[in-house]
């Protein structure tokens, strides 16, 4: 008798919620505002219970707050908790009292709440339309990319991208060195004045020293697209319209120079380290294959009968380019220089001066276009290097051949962003 009385007295000469000392008569903690009305006479043997499950005698539980009585007996105190909170289902320390509250276990039969840990969806749905954490699928993600309730990083939507659209199909992967992927692509197709069928691949890689270049590759590819797709339904023959598209591209990068509201005249170092990036594309159009392109990305053509041999169709405006052509180097020695992959031309505002190149075959045989950035011909620099790469149902089989690509440059280190984009190019029978 004397025992049970001491335990009473000992349970309620401090606070359930904050172990604060009580002063008799109190009917809430003075640190926690605990209210202590709510705390039930505790069970003799003070078992260890389901935070649900009323214990042996103690009656109905109330309808919010903490369970008194049921935390196991310990050789040491036990750190300051809610009483009734199981460590296995605490959200947070004493001072989250009163922040949620806990179902009461009610009549008999009434349903316990779900444990977090095993419920399928222990966390209300989000509305509809919001972007769920990959990490814990309940927290929202703000708009910086991270969740709020783990915290987690998201993967950005263009870390890795794929599109197939008829015969065209292009796929961009971040790759497995850099945070973020600056490379961006434009797939389309239209019809030219006669109904015939033209095909577009616009590929741009940002220039990482310049700022923003996720940026400048992404109004690049848009813009280069809609010049081509409101050009040639007009007539517009593919070459020149490559070449005014490449300027439309140049234009929308150099409006990204311009601060909002700041007059271009009154910032004389607007043009220092703008947004940047290089543009390569290819056009299918009457039989005609045209490319163009300012910058090192690349062009490759691989006939679909491999007897054949593979051509580059691009010329880079690169460092090397310039050694090999001034006849200072070999290819072998100056693509082997630290200063090969420096570009002399580029879209943005701070560019010498804009050249577009652009140049016409017309394919006697049918093949494979192969558009791409120096991510993926850095690990298949020559034509039979690259061709040998392709897949040989990439024909067929387009964006499985541009998975592929992608697969093989991150197998070779992956150490820049890879994009490539992928046309057959197919000949009528009556072609010479």
């Amino acid at each position: 008798m004397n025992m049970s009385q001491n335990d009473q007295e000992t349970a309620l000469s401090r606070c359930p919620g904050c172990e604060e000392p009580l002063e008799p008569g109190d009917l809430f903690c003075g640190a926690c505002g605990y209210d202590l009305s709510a705390v039930p006479e505790p069970p003799q043997d003070r078992p260890t219970i389901a935070i649900a499950t009323p214990g042996p005698g103690a009656g109905a539980a109330p309808a919010a707050g903490p369970v008194a009585g049921s935390a196991a007996v310990a050789e040491s105190p036990a750190p300051p908790s809610p009483a009734g909170a199981p460590s296995e289902v605490r959200f947070d320390g004493p001072d989250a009292a009163g922040d949620f509250e806990l179902a009461a276990p009610g009549a008999a039969g009434a349903a316990a709440p779900p444990d977090p840990r095993t419920s399928p969806d222990p966390a209300p749905a989000p509305p509809a339309g919001t972007k769920v954490c990959v990490a814990c699928r309940a927290g929202r993600v703000d708009n910086d990319g991270y969740c709020e309730n783990c915290g987690h990083a998201q993967p950005r939507e263009r870390d890795h991208m794929e599109q197939e659209l008829g015969s065209v199909a292009a796929v961009s992967d971040r790759g497995l060195r850099h945070h973020r992927n600056e490379d961006s692509f434009a797939v389309s197709t239209t019809a030219l004045p006669d109904g015939s069928p033209a095909v577009v691949a616009i590929v741009c890689d940002g220039v990482s020293s310049a700022s923003r270049p996720d940026e400048a590759s992404a109004a690049a590819a848009s813009a280069a697209n809609e010049a081509l797709l409101n050009a040639l339904p007009l007539g517009t023959h593919p070459q020149q319209a490559m070449h005014e598209a490449i300027v439309a591209a140049a234009e929308s990068v150099n409006l990204l120079a311009q601060e909002p509201g700041q007059a271009q005249e009154q910032d004389p170092h607007r043009h220092q380290n703008a947004p940047a990036c290089t543009l390569v594309g290819a056009i299918m159009a009457s039989g005609l294959l045209v490319v163009g392109w300012v910058g090192d990305s690349r062009v490759y053509w691989v006939p679909e009968d491999r007897s054949t041999p593979p051509a580059r169709l691009t010329e880079d405006d690169s460092w090397a380019a310039q050694m090999v052509a001034a006849g200072l180097m070999n290819e072998a020695e100056a693509y082997a220089d630290e200063r090969a992959h420096a570009i002399t031309g580029w879209l943005g505002a701070d560019a010498y001066e804009l050249e577009p190149h652009t140049a016409s075959f017309k394919p006697d045989r049918p093949g494979l276009v192969v558009v791409c950035t120096d991510g993926l011909w850095n690990y298949a620099e020559s034509a039979a290097e690259m061709a040998a790469a392709v897949p040989v149902d990439a024909y067929e089989r387009p964006l499985h051949g541009a998975q592929v690509l992608v697969g093989h440059a991150l197998d070779g280190g992956g150490h820049d962003n890879v994009t490539v984009a992928l046309l057959p190019f197919a000949v009528s029978p009556q072609g010479a």
